[in-house]
């Protein structure tokens, strides 16, 4: 298999892109020195990437990342309320969340989303991938926090990614 220059062309350009924003420089050693980052960083990072994206469906995909946003906002609202008001104590519990998803990069984005919800924490996934464990911060019903947090991000991701 023949590797070519720029495995990943995109990362390529933001790298020496973001280096020279970095450097506040157009001199010849900053442009030297952001083409050999430019060019090396991928190289290397190459076996860390687990294997290339493939959107199957971008609509999918817009509509997802709408609904993320709308869940970081809508959280941060309320994790705030139930720090500040203090009203009641929340209901923390570790939630074993049965998986149909299989696919690293789909698995990668679920994280992700796991993680910038506020009151959400990805904990930990099974070896064979079956099982993500998440702490959550308030859970009234396991079975439909299961049940919504599948549908509203697991079933996406597969339409996305598999």
């Amino acid at each position: 298999m023949r590797r070519s220059l720029f495995p990943a062309p995109l990362l390529s350009a933001a790298l020496f892109v973001l280096w020279l924003l970095l450097s506040e420089s157009l001199a010849a050693g900053q442009l030297l020195l952001g083409a050999v980052i430019a060019i090396a960083a991928p190289w290397l990072s190459a076996p860390l990437r687990p294997v290339p994206v493939r959107v199957r469906r971008p609509w999918v995909a817009l509509r997802l990342f709408a609904r993320v946003v709308q869940d970081v906002v809508v959280s941060n609202v309320e994790v705030a309320w139930r720090i500040v008001a203090r009203r009641s104590q929340p209901r923390a519990a570790f939630v074993a969340v049965p998986l149909e998803l299989r696919d690293p990069n789909a698995l990668a984005a679920l994280a992700i989303i796991t993680t910038i919800t506020p009151g959400t924490a990805w904990s930990e996934l099974a070896l064979d991938r079956s099982v993500l464990l998440l702490h959550v911060f308030d859970v009234e019903d396991e079975p439909a926090f299961i049940a919504d947090f599948k549908a509203r991000y697991e079933e996406p991701l597969r339409e996305i990614f598999e």
